[in-house]
């Protein structure tokens, strides 16, 4: 998590899919195009000694250029958590929308380093509880 406005440390861990869906923006036999995609994960929320499960579902936009080796992308979505209070903080309830954005480098063909910026809040549907912004370090491999 990042502090100041978080009560606790989040640390989160996943594994995540991607399904690029069939609509492109741009020339459709260029390699470089802007396309929409759609995003799973599932995995471990954790902090203050306390660990709950996380699934998420998120719809983006995407930008590959393989002549520069780099990936962009953002999206917005939904999720689940199993634990919503860990120590002094409350997230809320188990519903929270999810926005996230990143950007990624291909190390070598079909694998991707990259960073991600994912923010996670209910939106106050559940009072004023406080949501949870975590910077994520990603290693990628593209079927």
């Amino acid at each position: 998590g990042l502090p100041p406005t978080e009560k606790e440390d989040f640390q989160q861990y996943d594994v995540f899919a991607t399904m690029q869906l069939p609509w492109i923006f741009g020339d459709a036999p260029s390699p470089k195009n802007l396309s929409l995609q759609l995003m799973g994960s599932a995995g471990a929320l954790r902090s203050n000694g306390e660990t709950g499960f996380i699934t998420t579902l998120t719809t983006g936009l995407a930008y590959h250029n393989p002549e520069w080796r780099i990936l962009l992308d953002m999206g917005i979505g939904v999720g689940l958590i199993s634990q919503y209070r860990f120590g002094r903080q409350d997230i809320g309830g188990p519903f929270q929308f999810i926005a996230h954005g990143g950007a990624g480098v291909e190390l070598v063909k079909k694998t991707v380093v990259g960073w991600r910026f994912h923010h996670m809040s209910d939106a106050t549907i559940y009072g004023s509880s406080r949501g949870v912004d975590l910077h994520m370090l990603e290693l990628r491999y593209v079927f």
